[in-house]
């Protein structure tokens, strides 16, 4: 009987013991899948981190690309105007014209994006932007990089921005999935139509759908930081066409300077004549009607009277001055369509009094071969900034 006491206070110890033993390796299994559990994050956390590291170092690479583009390009602009210079010297330094197109592309963080940059003829600067939702910095940036850079023209910017498909999260819209199950029901009890497959219900439309979320506040500026970059190549772009159009207009516009001031040269030669050929004209009249009681006096000084009406020597000293005022501005760097715009005026003002005041046909003929020189470099300096 003590023995049976003895034998069943072990076998409670015993059992007691298994307990324990149970619970303990109960335990070690759960931090054993603890730790697995944490290995696993530990490495998802590392994938994440490796993936961020390849964005971030993606997006150093497309921004290094974009400032070399940038600066490639205010290479080409200086160089321009260097072989500007070379070619003429200081008569020949570059203008620019108002019509032009630039474009950048850049990518980050499975964003791509394009840059359009397009400017037409216009009296004043105007700029018109449209861009992507939720980048309202990239207006500011594109009508100060304008401002900078330009004095006239229309310009119209553009950005186009795309976020891949696999840049954001979907989700299965649950209650649109049952609905299709719903009105497929009936067909799929009747036998007519087999049961449906998953990959066809998910095809369906409206079933997944991408959460817009928002982005990051640092992504976002990051992201707005490198278009603002891209932006810039894109005006770089422009000013570089719109400089090479300058150079392309500026031997017509010297050319034209070069016959207005001949056709001007030709007209003081051929109204040094004028007084001569009016006291001729109104001596043969005078004795056409009063005869041989015309005295010479009264001729000299009726025809010096008519000879100082049609003096034209003033207007052809600011004809003149007109030239060396637009060989001036033809030769100097930045916005001068508006002065030369204001020249035309003033040379039109003095080829229409030429025409008014003259009294031969070889200086009237001068003056319109003057007024359509005229009116050809006005019609040229519209495209001038």
């Amino acid at each position: 009987e003590a023995r049976l006491t003895e034998l069943a206070a072990a076998m409670k110890g015993a059992e007691s013991a298994t307990r324990q033993i149970v619970a303990a390796e109960l335990e070690i299994g759960r931090y054993r899948q603890l730790q697995e559990s944490l290995g696993a994050e530990a490495v998802e956390v590392k994938r994440e981190m490796a993936a961020l590291k390849a964005r971030a170092d993606e997006a150093r690479s497309s921004h290094g690309g974009l400032i070399g583009e940038r600066d490639a390009l205010r290479a080409e602009v200086a160089r321009l105007e260097g072989a500007a210079r070379e070619g003429g010297g200081e008569e020949l330094m570059p203008i620019s014209g108002m019509t032009g197109f630039g474009r950048a592309e850049g990518a980050q963080g499975g964003w791509t994006w394009a840059v359009e940059a397009r400017s037409v003829n216009g009296r004043n600067l105007e700029t018109r932007f449209r861009g992507p939702p939720g980048f309202d910095g990239l207006e500011r940036a594109a009508r100060e990089g304008a401002q900078a850079r330009f004095q006239r023209g229309q310009l119209t910017v553009g950005v186009q921005a795309k976020r891949s498909e696999g840049a954001g999260s979907v989700r299965v819209n649950v209650e649109q999935l049952e609905r299709y199950l719903a009105i497929g029901a009936a067909y799929v009890d009747d036998g007519r139509v087999k049961p449906p497959r998953l990959d066809g219900l998910l095809s369906l439309r409206g079933v997944i759908e991408a959460e817009d979320a928002g982005l990051d506040p640092e992504v976002q500026a990051s992201l707005e930081a490198a278009m603002a970059t891209s932006l810039a190549v894109a005006l770089d772009g422009l000013a570089v066409a719109r400089r090479e159009e300058g150079l392309a207009l500026l031997p017509v516009l010297s050319a034209q300077m070069d016959r207005i001031g001949d056709l001007a040269d030709q007209a003081a030669q051929t109204a040094a004549g004028q007084p001569a050929a009016i006291k001729a004209r109104f001596e043969a009249r005078l004795k056409e009607r009063a005869g041989e009681a015309a005295s010479e006096e009264r001729i000299i000084q009726e025809a010096a009277a008519m000879a100082v009406k049609a003096d034209v020597r003033e207007e052809l000293d600011r004809l003149a001055g007109h030239v060396d005022a637009a060989r001036e501005l033809l030769a100097s760097d930045g916005g001068v369509g508006r002065r030369l715009d204001f020249l035309t005026q003033e040379f039109m003002r003095e080829a229409n009094t030429l025409c008014s005041k003259s009294q031969t046909g070889a200086l009237t003929k001068l003056g319109l071969d003057l007024k359509a020189t005229i009116e050809q470099f006005r019609e040229q300096v519209q495209n001038v900034e």
